[in-house]
């Protein structure tokens, strides 16, 4: 059961002026940090209530009996058939909020919140917890059997054990109308089939990126919305699949965090189709650094040859002096120009340098044939 912690802050007067309930992290991605519990009257603003279940299911409830509920608790709310056991994630103001981020328009006929959790209620949710491994185990046999191309990842019992949701995976649209037959025969409960993707199955496993960190999907992430190699290529990162791809063999969601500043930054860039012209020859685009802002350009197309790096700035200046009909005597600017070092090995050497060495050998030998003839 999720505890729950709370920090007042208290003014001068010893009045309670703050109070932050349940600031803790509950489950995953679907913890909300109340910022307005305790303050007085948020209760009372908004009598509906957030309340999780397993995974990343969660809905909001009417709290037509007045309840006092707070963060953490366990309560008994209507389904169909039967009732369900939640955990309550939000209450106040910031529900109504909540649902207004879903985009929810029309107005919604919400379901009840029957009562807090009993002990006789607690002791029938746990022991539907502790059929869904059997039961995802037996449902995947089941599916082989029937040759469907689907994975079963998870099963999820109702808390008074009448309904199951199975969670699986398919590439494609899968007939199971035969499954849910089967199924209902060998469980005796009412059969729901969840599709989820592979990157809610990532976060539903869990586990750690090659940052350091526990997943995204598995901690903060609630939408995933799509990532394409385009954002691979605007961060200048090499297209291999085996670094871009993440856990769930999709490509990495943090692909889109930085994007956007590097797309932004890009525009600062000269175009790669523009070619520089100096007294000398001609400059190809090779390659830009889109954060420090720096150009690198080579005098052939499709290698990197003669490679000079030069400012932005400094790009779009010789941009404009081509098209005044001006072409500078080199990429560099004057302050930033330096002489490249002489390549030449024999650059403050003496050509004579070899004739003492010859003249020690030449005196060793006469020496050595004297010294043989004596």
């Amino acid at each position: 059961m999720p505890h729950t912690t709370s920090t007042r802050y208290i003014s001068g007067d010893g009045l309670s002026t703050l109070c932050a309930a349940s600031c803790s992290r509950q489950d995953k991605q679907l913890n909300s940090y109340d910022y307005l519990a305790g303050v007085p009257g948020n209760l009372e603003a908004c009598n509906l209530v957030e309340v999780q279940f397993k995974n990343t299911r969660k809905a909001y409830y009417v709290n037509d009996n007045h309840l006092a509920l707070t963060k953490g608790d366990i309560v008994a709310v209507e389904a169909s058939p039967g009732h369900d056991i939640g955990v309550v994630s939000l209450t106040g103001t910031l529900v109504q909020r909540q649902i207004e981020k879903l985009g929810y328009k029309t107005p919604i006929e919400y379901k009840r919140i029957y009562r807090k959790a009993r002990p006789l209620d607690l002791d029938k949710w746990h022991e539907s917890q502790g059929l869904e491994q059997d039961t995802m185990i037996r449902s995947r046999e089941m599916a082989k059997e029937l040759g469907l191309q689907m994975k079963i990842g998870d099963v999820e019992y109702q808390g008074d054990g009448q309904k199951a949701i199975f969670y699986y995976i398919a590439d494609g649209r899968v007939d199971f109308r035969q499954l849910i037959r089967v199924l209902a025969d060998a469980f005796h409960v009412r059969i729901e089939m969840r599709q989820i993707g592979a990157r809610q199955e990532a976060g539903r496993i869990g586990g750690f990126g090659p940052c350091g960190r526990e997943l995204c999907c598995a901690t903060w992430m609630t939408r995933f919305n799509s990532v394409s190699t385009v954002s691979a290529r605007f961060q200048d990162i090499a297209p291999n699949p085996q670094k871009l791809a993440g856990q769930c063999a999709k490509l990495k969601c943090c692909l889109n965090y930085e994007v956007d500043q590097y797309i932004e930054a890009s525009r600062k860039l000269p175009s790669r189709e523009i070619d520089l012209e100096t007294q000398d020859t001609t400059f190809y685009f090779f390659k830009a650094d889109v954060l420090s802002g720096m150009v690198s350009y080579s005098t052939d197309r499709r290698m990197a040859t003669n490679l000079v790096t030069i400012p932005s700035t400094r790009a779009f200046e010789i941009i404009r002096m081509n098209r005044e009909g001006l072409r500078p005597a080199r990429l560099e600017s004057d302050a930033d120009y330096k002489p490249k070092p002489s390549t030449d090995l024999l650059e403050g050497q003496s050509l004579t340098r070899f004739d003492n060495q010859q003249r020690k050998r030449n005196n060793r030998r006469r020496n050595n044939r004297g010294n043989a003839n004596h």
